[in-house]
């Protein structure tokens, strides 16, 4: 450039010395750019992860609850075979789940959410990762685990087993085992599916299959081992078969 086409700045100049509108940090494009960063962050923390196990449940039990402390139980026994503890970073059962982890000398990761009503990861959470967007952060959840283990929880809950069921159902991911730990509270969920929803014809019979329900830590455990074996192409030891689904009693 000549003339009256030189520019009087440089570009860094423009760069750093503009105090312009920020309305554009709201707009789509840099939407965009954020949720782009979410990913790379995501996959930069635990591409070197290792495997792991992505673990759920309610945010609203509380220490000396049955539900907590059978989540800190499964945290340790899932270190215990060899694995990591993928959980929402929350309270409640996800904070159990990262201290049983934490206490047994395994990775404890919390994947967190923005969210008006929580705040901050929980103390035992030793990697951690805020999101703003639910669906890079469920992405992290099921790329980064070999199965999911849910303990009763609520629409949170819900939603990622429900995600995972129809990922394998339609083959997105393989040999990805999904445990329900609790026939009392999940054996309806079951019957409905069995009852309703098979009956009338919505899913298939093998669709079943693809949640197991069990009230046993180390049942829970071995169906995700089993998972691990199957995949490599080994075979499942004595008491590592995966159980069928079935109702509360």
């Amino acid at each position: 450039m000549r003339r009256s086409q030189v520019s009087a700045s440089t570009t860094d100049q423009r760069l750093l010395d503009s105090r312009g509108a920020s309305e554009w940090v709201h707009t789509d494009p840099w939407r965009v750019m954020r949720i782009q960063a979410e990913f790379v962050e995501g996959f930069g923390a635990l591409a070197e992860l290792g495997p792991a196990i992505s673990v759920f449940g309610s945010a609203r039990c509380r220490p000396g609850d049955a539900d907590y402390e059978q989540a800190v139980e499964l945290g340790r026994a899932l270190v215990a075979a060899g694995y990591a503890v993928i959980t929402g970073g929350g309270p409640g059962a996800m904070e159990a789940a990262n201290k049983g982890a934490s206490q047994a000398g395994g990775d404890s990761v919390g994947l967190g959410i923005e969210l008006p009503f929580e705040s901050g990861l929980n103390e035992w959470v030793d990697i951690g990762i805020n999101f703003r967007y639910f669906f890079a952060r469920k992405t992290m959840f099921v790329k980064y685990a070999e199965g999911f283990i849910a303990l009763p929880g609520g629409f949170g809950t819900f939603d990622e087993i429900f995600e995972a069921v129809t990922l394998v159902q339609t083959q997105k991911v393989t040999s990805f085992p999904i445990v329900l730990l609790g026939t009392r509270y999940w054996g309806g969920l079951i019957d409905w599916v069995r009852d309703v929803v098979l009956a009338d014809g919505k899913v298939g019979d093998k669709d079943l299959d693809l949640m197991q329900v069990t009230d046993d830590v180390d049942e829970a455990v071995a169906i995700v081992v089993a998972a691990r074996q199957q995949r490599r192409g080994d075979q499942p030891g004595s008491g590592t078969s995966p159980v069928k689904p079935h109702a509360a009693e």
